[in-house]
């Protein structure tokens, strides 16, 4: 069952993003810095580890390699029954998410996994 998707404005700007960045993760912040929102960084830059949890690798058409979004295994606790979608709105979020100098930020919309949905 898979854990986590994109829309289509999300999928455009990790295009734009891995065109100027090179390859690109998401760590989803658990609530310091931009409340609780998924920060996207290149590739290794933000360090992963055992108390780190891999939701999913998100496949994005034009892109080669797929994008692994993270998630600290304390969070995780808490929203290991929900499926989770990378949405991109404007305003500005965190700066250190790379989409920051792009006027929009990435966000996550929630529901609830059930046996029917993916």
């Amino acid at each position: 069952m898979d854990r986590i998707a994109l829309t289509p404005a999300a999928a455009e700007l990790i295009r734009k993003l891995r065109a100027e960045h090179g390859p690109l993760m998401f760590h989803q912040s658990g609530g310091c810095c931009d409340g609780s929102a998924p920060m996207c960084y290149p590739l290794g830059e933000f360090r992963t580890g055992g108390s780190d949890v891999l939701l999913g690798e998100l496949e994005v058409d034009g892109v080669q390699e797929p994008v692994g979004f993270w998630m600290s295994a304390s969070q995780f606790e808490l929203w290991a029954h929900t499926h989770l979608t990378v949405d991109v709105v404007p305003g500005r979020g965190s700066g250190f998410s790379l989409e920051a100098p792009e006027g929009v930020r990435f966000l996550i919309r929630s529901r609830l996994l059930d046996d029917t949905a993916s």
